[in-house]
């Protein structure tokens, strides 16, 4: 893999900031700390150009030319972006860090930033991004094991992680105990689990709401 696969491969830390004195300085910054940095003057420069798939950490200044840096960030994360995003204002503007807080942001700092609270944020903010993806990763892999149950073992699955015996299983289910235990045998195979905390939480990260409890009896 070459220079520029790698970059391509790494997640971004991109910066959207209109005045170009501050973009240039933010950049060479990040980019001295081995960052992979990309740089627009504006939302609708990054919409053009950007892709929301490559970001790793997004650094958004509160008033850009047309649509705001919060304006945006409610935009994407209504789209399903979730990746950590850090503000900067030129103003002590208490409305604006907390609407931004409350959408989401990791950090709020005013300008002219300090580099060590920048690049602090920066660090918080990917490793947290890491964080995210690994958990999604795992998540993911979950769910693919849960598909490959099936009905009648997803039903033990559910009475299993709320703390059912095999004998209150069977009697709800109106099997017998040793079907219950062939069923658990098999669960434990194919969600990849060698114990019951293990799979409780592979189970928590199927996050299937309602589904937990629905089982009929």
């Amino acid at each position: 893999m070459n220079q520029k696969q790698r970059e391509e491969a790494t997640p971004q830390v991109v910066v959207i900031e209109d005045d170009v004195g501050v973009r240039e300085s933010l950049v060479g910054l990040l980019r001295s700390m081995k960052f992979n940095v990309a740089a627009f003057s504006s939302a609708t420069e990054f919409s053009l150009r950007g892709q929301l798939a490559s970001v790793g950490c997004m650094i958004l200044d509160v008033r850009l030319p047309g649509q705001s840096g919060i304006e945006f960030y409610e935009e994407v994360r209504s789209r399903g972006f979730h990746r950590p995003v850090i503000f900067m204002s030129g103003h002590a503007d208490v409305p604006s860090a907390v609407r931004a807080m409350k959408a989401g942001a990791v950090e709020f700092l005013t300008k002219p930033v300090r580099e060590q609270d920048l690049l602090d944020a920066v660090h918080a903010a990917m490793k947290r991004d890491s964080h995210s993806t690994m958990k999604e990763a795992v998540a993911a892999s979950a769910r693919a094991d849960y598909e490959t149950l099936t009905k009648r073992e997803q039903e033990v699955l559910v009475r299993v992680v709320e703390g059912q015996r095999n004998k209150q299983i069977s009697s709800a289910l109106g099997i017998t105990e040793a079907t219950v235990k062939l069923h658990r045998g098999n669960v434990m195979q194919k969600m990849h689990v060698q114990t019951l905390p293990e799979l409780v939480r592979h189970f928590d990260l199927l996050e299937l709401g309602e589904a937990k409890t629905s089982t009929k009896v």
